[in-house]
């Protein structure tokens, strides 16, 4: 739809459960911005501590190449990890950019199905999420809303003090029995017999059962000292619809992939994925990004299709012939699809920046100045002979009246693109906005510039057949008489005039000192 104009950059997400912002900042934020210090390329760091939560994103010089950018930072991750707090994992955020985000949906109960927020959290984070994952360009699921199912051990402290235990008793005993233990195999008629022990718990009646201690030889189970129940992780946030809570989900793509082609696989697997639900759990899409881009390719169409017919019209009014003013008019999709070639080779997207730059007039100008002058020079040489030309003849016609103004149609093309070289020097946010654009004008413009030294020639010399029209319609004889006293003036004025082009150019020149983020 637009331009993507993320810098390259490395978000490094670390969880400090407890941690108040200033703790995240002290013990967590600070030792990973201090050892991201002095990478190659590394532009910048910028930080967010939170109530436990430590982010720390690492932005590189444009032009680095993303995966090189997390190598770096994963080793020097590496080298933090040893002086964070235990149990602080710092990990990377997804390879994705600020226009990542390209599909929404929520997870909705249907009224009187009995799912709670907290089945619905599960049935994302178990069923949903897996599935979406595997989508091709899908790097990313984040979830908002719901409870996240956990279950809660609350030891009471008399009970322990009773039993002569500690907390560090009631943290090793689930430790140590939440876990399947292998002890190898026996053979026996050549077939092998896996010797196991599954001690995984699965529900509370398997954590209750826990044997905390020891005391004279009785067995002193978990429930006797604290109480297990069903519980939920500590959130700080919620999602709601239409004042009911749901469950949120955003999918970030992959860098570097298709939006369009990712956002329509995703609305798909969706589709797919509802069917495995329980009853009475919904999917419903949010945001897509497809319909998005599908809106801006109908509003480039429509402009570019409006722009196209209103040359071809100006051109027939001007030129009063149906066959020129075609001819004239076939340089813009001929144009297009060399435009296009080159941006798919350059890896330059199509967009509403980039296509919507596109002036069509400009595209065909080089060819009017083509065609004008073979039709008068046709005229001429019909007039000179009085009959119809034959194709010899034409050619011949042809050839002269377009080497004749070839100079006039290669300086109207240069000047306009010269016009759009000092876009290509912008850098940054600037740079990745307009560049394509630029791009897209000035390999356009060439392309018609290559066309009507040698498409339109041959093709007036082919079609323009028949009695030629050996003056000119009365709308350019207005557009003339109009125009001739500015250029007279002009031309008697030249010091004048030349002066204030010049006062322009240093006028612009000062404005240059503007560019950059102002440009915006």
């Amino acid at each position: 739809a637009v331009p993507d104009i993320t810098n390259v950059q490395v978000q490094i997400n670390a969880e400090a459960p407890g941690y108040s912002p200033l703790e995240a900042e002290q013990r967590v934020t600070f030792p990973v911005e201090t050892a991201l210090a002095g990478l190659p390329r590394l532009a910048y760091t910028r930080s967010v501590s939170r109530y436990g939560l430590s982010q720390v994103t690492a932005v590189f010089e444009d032009g680095t190449d993303i995966y090189f950018a997390r190598q770096l930072v994963n080793e020097r991750l590496g080298e933090a990890r040893s002086q964070l707090p235990e149990g602080i994992e710092p990990a990377m955020g997804p390879i994705a950019t600020g226009l990542g985000e390209i599909f929404m949906y929520t997870v909705n109960a249907a009224p009187g199905s009995g799912h709670t927020p907290t089945d619905l959290r599960t049935i994302h984070d178990w069923m949903i999420r897996p599935q979406l994952r595997q989508t091709p360009g899908v790097i990313e699921v984040n979830t908002v809303g719901g409870y996240q199912k956990q279950f809660h051990v609350t030891p009471d402290p008399a009970k322990l003090l009773a039993h002569d235990l500690t907390l560090r008793d009631v943290m090793e005993a689930l430790a140590k029995n939440n876990a399947n233990v292998g002890a190898g195999y026996i053979e026996r008629s050549g077939e092998q017999y896996l010797i196991r022990v599954p001690g995984q718990v699965s529900g509370i009646a398997d954590i209750e059962a826990i044997v905390v201690a020891q005391r004279d030889d009785v067995p002193i189970p978990l429930k006797q000292v604290a109480d297990i129940a069903l519980g939920s992780e500590l959130r700080t946030g919620a999602a709601t619809q239409d004042g009911q809570e749901v469950v949120l989900g955003t999918v970030f793509m992959l860098i570097g992939e298709n939006s369009r082609s990712v956002s329509a696989a995703t609305g798909e697997k969706l589709q797919e994925i509802q069917k495995t639900l329980p009853p009475g759990v919904q999917v419903n899409p949010l945001y897509d990004r497809s319909k998005l881009v599908d809106k801006t390719i109908v509003t480039v169409q429509e402009n570019l299709a409006i722009g196209a017919l209103l040359v071809i019209a100006v051109l027939l009014a001007l030129l009063g012939n149906l066959r020129a003013a075609l001819i004239t008019a076939l340089v813009i999709p001929l144009s297009m699809l060399l435009t296009i070639t080159g941006m798919v080779e350059q890896g330059v997207s199509a967009n509403l920046m980039s296509l919507g730059a596109l002036d069509f007039g400009l595209i065909v100008d080089g060819a009017v100045i083509i065609v004008e002058s073979c039709l008068l020079r046709l005229g001429e040489a019909q007039h000179r002979v009085n009959r119809a030309l034959d194709l010899q003849e034409r050619l011949d016609v042809v050839f002269k009246a377009a080497r004749e103004v070839s100079k006039s149609s290669v300086v109207s093309v240069i000047v306009v693109v010269l016009v759009n070289l000092p876009i290509f020097t912008l850098t940054g946010v600037e740079g990745k906005m307009f560049r394509p654009m630029a791009f897209t004008v000035v390999v356009a413009l060439l392309a018609a510039l290559a066309l009507s030294l040698t498409f339109v020639p041959a093709a007036v010399a082919l079609f323009v057949r028949g009695r030629v029209a050996e003056e000119e319609n009365a709308l350019v004889r207005w557009v003339k008489r109009k125009y001739e006293p500015a250029l007279r003036f002009a031309l008697t004025h030249r010091a004048p005039v030349v002066g204030a082009a010049a006062a322009l150019v240093v006028l612009a020149g000062l404005g240059a000192t503007r560019m950059g983020s102002e440009f915006l």
